[in-house]
């Protein structure tokens, strides 16, 4: 079998546009499938893929290792989020002609089953809140449909230091979600990688009263031994690791103990092949494994797969809803029951793409929203949930 082509696709998706990666192979029939969204830098990536496709030609397809150790070799310029998410792309639609091959789902080569579904915590529930009173209505919610938690940035368009009003605000903010949800599901302080370290070493001070899950990428993220220091200091659990790429930077995070839990991206930190890595290497340091996956359906199948044969996973972050062309752009099935998502026993990764569907929703800018005040502008108005409730 030979690898005899590569074609990205890219298409709207309100928040962002996601895109996706099709490896071909001789094989009739026999593609595979990935996603490389990399928020608003999409024709870069689209075009690293693309870069890519010339040394893949000819290669047999079912040699994953190889394929992405010499496609991290030869770009000389190892790492960074352009490179490592055409390579994440690629590396998912390999391991998905593997499973297709073979007729079995990516889960059993990785080692089989720990469990059959996993808990989620939801992305994106926020949607045009504006005051705290509309969190707390919409938070409520979302605990009501099961999500065993809600992650949300409240700290408007702050950057490095936070103004006594907004503060003020973001804190009555918390104070209301958490009194929503109490008894019903966890919350999560989203940073976006905002703050100076006196700030956020202020913000996560101010938390501790909160009982929180976990306070994400508080700080600016260029810098792990900050974050390690901001742990040291503060009793709330931190979350870090979605622009981290492949696992020598984890290493460095964990070694450091920045963390309490970890986070990569399967579309950017090195697609299946790597996140299986760092997951090995969160779990001996005790970490628990939790994928940044707020991206595309392609992602959220590939982290399925991830979270089915991982023992230190556990949370999946989901989107509580999205764009109604996600059913249509894609074969995507998934169950949603009880605040978990199952896993599928499709072969491959267990989705299909519709070119076709792609076609109508094309490209369009999207601008980064954390500094605008527009955070909650996160979906469309007729935004909907794309997974089906109750086991089939």
């Amino acid at each position: 079998m030979k690898i005899t082509g590569i074609k990205t696709l890219i298409c709207f998706a309100c928040r962002t546009n996601w895109v996706f990666v099709k490896v071909f192979t001789d094989q009739p029939g026999l593609w595979g499938t990935g996603e490389a969204t990399l928020e608003y830098k999409e024709h870069a990536v689209a075009a690293a893929c693309m870069e890519l496709e010339r040394d893949l030609l000819g290669r047999d397809p079912r040699n994953i290792e190889a394929a992405w150790h010499d496609n991290y070799r030869d770009a000389y310029w190892r790492g960074g989020p352009v490179l490592m998410s055409a390579i994440s792309a690629v590396d998912i639609a390999l391991w998905d002609i593997l499973g297709k091959d073979l007729g079995v789902p990516v889960w059993r080569l990785l080692g089989g089953k720990v469990r059959d579904s996993i808990p989620c915590y939801a992305n994106g529930w926020f949607a045009g809140a504006k005051t705290p009173e509309e969190f707390a209505e919409k938070a409520a919610q979302a605990a009501q449909s099961g999500f065993k938690a809600l992650k949300w940035d409240p700290f408007g368009s702050a950057y490095r230091h936070i103004e006594p009003k907004a503060f003020e605000q973001a804190m009555r903010c918390v104070a209301a979600v958490s009194e929503a949800v109490k008894g019903k599901a966890e919350i999560m302080i989203e940073g976006h990688g905002r703050f100076d370290l006196p700030t956020a070493l202020r913000i996560g001070k101010a938390l501790e009263r909160f009982d929180i899950l976990w306070f994400e990428e508080p700080l600016i993220p260029d810098t792990i031994e900050a974050i390690a220091d901001l742990r040291r200091r503060i009793a709330v659990p931190l979350a870090f690791g979605e622009r981290l790429y492949g696992r020598w930077g984890f290493r460095t995070l964990l070694e450091s103990r920045g963390c309490d839990f970890v986070q990569p991206d399967v579309s950017h930190a090195g697609g299946i092949t790597e996140l299986r890595n760092i997951a090995v290497l969160a779990e001996t340091h005790h970490i628990p494994f939790c994928p940044h996956n707020p991206s595309g359906p392609v992602a959220n199948a590939a982290t399925l797969q991830l979270a089915a044969s991982q023992p230190s996973f556990f949370l999946l972050e989901t989107m509580a809803a999205d764009v109604p062309w996600r059913s249509e752009i894609c074969d995507e099935s998934v169950v949603f029951q009880n605040g978990n998502m199952f896993i599928p026993d499709r072969a491959g990764i267990g989705i299909e793409i519709n070119e076709t569907e792609i076609e109508k929703h094309p490209y369009q800018p999207v601008g980064l929203r954390h500094y605008k005040g527009t955070l909650t502008d996160i979906q469309s108005d007729d935004s909907r949930p794309f997974f089906s409730e109750g086991k089939s």
